[in-house]
């Protein structure tokens, strides 16, 4: 018998490298679309390029390991009911569950390691990964101002006409710092720069013009020329030291942060509500004198605060369901990959498909509709139409019972579908040999 299972375990083991290399450079194909731009305006270094993909693989992996489980589970089962090995088993008494008990129970430890990969390994890598993007981002301060847009930061609106390399031309810069009247800055060229770690930014502007008008006599209109001019503006507001930024957002956490995280909050909630009642019950109070000027003055004083209150409270509990949701799917992910076994397996026998264009579109197929599942379970969870653990859970659920019905039918040997044959009836109806 451990002969036999060493062998199903082989059977599975190169299909599920071959799939985990596929599907995490597919991932990666999509990645580097999105950071062509990035890459070729910043002019990042081979280094930092290496870095980021480096620090994007850990996101991948989360998803392609269940989707290579689900790959190679069709692939090794459709092989075996191919070459008719399952029929020799049969014929010696194994029977079904017995064929998939080690690919099951291999997939169990691979869910339990997802599970310590999506808590430990994942949240540092994405928070690095931000960093590094941050950093990325603005190395070249330049290229965020897009020619011919009006760009804001803060309570500046800069406009610029051309970018020729790291210079800006023909710049007008709106100013609502100091008056109530806009100052208006324009310059024939320039550069800018950024310091204390992105934080702030420093602009430097060449032959120009500075318009404002005097808030305590508008009719007032003063214009003043300029060779040099150098412009500040402290605290943007990314939070970036020369280090790292310290803040970390749902994905930069484990389960365990974010459940300390939510237990503070709930406390907050707690003395928020007993605060709240403590209002009601003097508004009603208040209610009952309706000739006091000043207690009509008090009740919309604090009709004001218990609006406040309550707005402070659902914001909580939004927060609250977002970590919960988070918390929910480091799991639900990790054990997708024992439920894709439950389905690749069954499926892999009774398609008898052993090519890999054929089990890769069926497995992109379930793995989209698991995930679309997931994606809108979490919009429904984080506006709070279901609960976290039901959005989270339900694909897991679903596709579970599922599982266990593909594997019933496939031990009773009931036929689910020949997709050889659907494609062969497409080809011909389609005139394709």
């Amino acid at each position: 018998m451990k002969i036999l299972e060493r062998y199903i375990l082989k059977e599975n083991f190169k299909p599920f490298v071959v799939s985990l290399f596929v599907a995490t450079f597919v991932m990666l194909l999509d990645k580097i679309i999105d950071l062509l731009s990035l890459i070729i305006d910043k002019k990042l270094d081979f280094v930092t390029i290496i870095s980021v993909f480096g620090l994007s693989l850990p996101f991948m992996l989360a998803l392609s390991v269940p989707m290579a489980i689900l790959l190679a589970s069709i692939m090794s089962f459709g092989r075996l009911s191919v070459d008719n090995e399952l029929v020799a088993f049969k014929s010696c008494g194994i029977n079904i569950y017995t064929l998939m008990r080690p690919t099951v129970i291999a997939a169990l430890f691979i869910s339990i390691f997802m599970v310590f990969f999506n808590n430990a390994i994942l949240p540092e890598t994405n928070h690095m990964l931000k960093n590094l993007m941050i950093k990325a981002n603005y190395r070249r301060p330049v290229t965020a101002i897009i020619p011919g847009t009006f760009t804001t930061l803060k309570k500046y609106t800069i406009y610029v006409k051309e970018r020729v390399d790291e210079e800006l031309n023909g710049i007008l810069i709106y100013s609502r710092e100091s008056t109530k009247f806009p100052q208006t800055i324009s310059a024939e060229c320039g550069n800018v720069f950024l310091s204390n770690g992105g934080n702030s930014l420093k602009a430097v502007l060449y032959n120009g013009q500075m318009h404002e008008r005097n808030s305590s006599e508008p009719e007032k209109y003063q214009v003043s020329q300029f060779k040099k001019f150098t412009l500040n503006l402290p605290d943007l507001g990314y939070k970036m030291n020369e280090a790292s930024s310290d803040y970390r957002g749902d994905r930069e956490l484990s389960s365990r942060a974010m459940l300390n995280i939510i237990s503070g909050k709930k406390e907050e909630i707690i003395i928020l509500n007993e605060s709240t009642e403590k209002l009601l019950s003097k508004m009603e109070k208040l209610k009952e004198d309706t000739l006091s000027i000043i207690h009509k003055k008090d009740l919309k004083k604090n009709t004001n605060n218990l609006k406040i209150k309550k707005d402070k409270i659902k914001t909580l509990e939004a927060d609250i369901r977002k970590y919960e949701v988070e918390v929910h799917k480091k799991y639900a992910i990790a054990f997708a990959c024992l439920i894709f076994v439950l389905i690749g397996a069954p499926v892999g026998m009774m398609t008898k498909t052993t090519g890999v264009g054929m089990a890769f579109s069926v497995s992109a197929f379930v793995f989209l509709i698991y995930y679309g599942c997931l994606t809108f379970g979490e919009e429904l969870a984080d506006k709070g139409v279901i609960s976290p653990f039901l959005a989270m859970w339900i694909a897991n659920i679903i596709f579970s019972i599922i599982g266990v019905y593909l594997v019933v039918i496939s031990v009773k040997e009931m036929k689910f579908v020949n997709l050889n044959k659907i494609k062969d009836k497409t080809n011909k109806l389609l005139g394709l040999k």
